[in-house]
């Protein structure tokens, strides 16, 4: 069980790291796009390439809404702090009583 726990307490610190990476490369996409960034620059093109697939569940749904703001970054970040504050803190807490 020792085993289990510790494994368990270090998927949650990775997931937790990850969704702070991702938390962080979706608030500078959204910063850069204020400024019309060239699409050519390899930083934007890895912002664009590394967040798209996270974005484009919450677009989806927003276009639905027609109001013509991409919100989609901040219904993102929205559901990354739901995973981060529900799902890690779950891992942890599991860890905890198995131990």
């Amino acid at each position: 069980m020792f085993i289990i726990s510790h494994f368990l307490i270090g998927i949650s610190q990775v997931l937790n790291v990850a969704i702070n990476l991702l938390w962080w490369l979706i608030i500078i996409r959204a910063l850069i796009s204020w400024v019309n960034p060239d699409p050519f620059n390899p930083i934007v093109q890895f912002l664009y390439k590394t967040t798209e697939p996270f974005l484009m569940p919450f677009r989806r749904i927003i276009l639905a809404w027609k109001i013509g703001i991409d919100l989609s970054p901040i219904f993102a970040i929205l559901a990354l702090l739901f995973l981060r504050y529900f799902l890690v803190n779950i891992l942890i807490d599991l860890a905890r009583m198995i131990k």
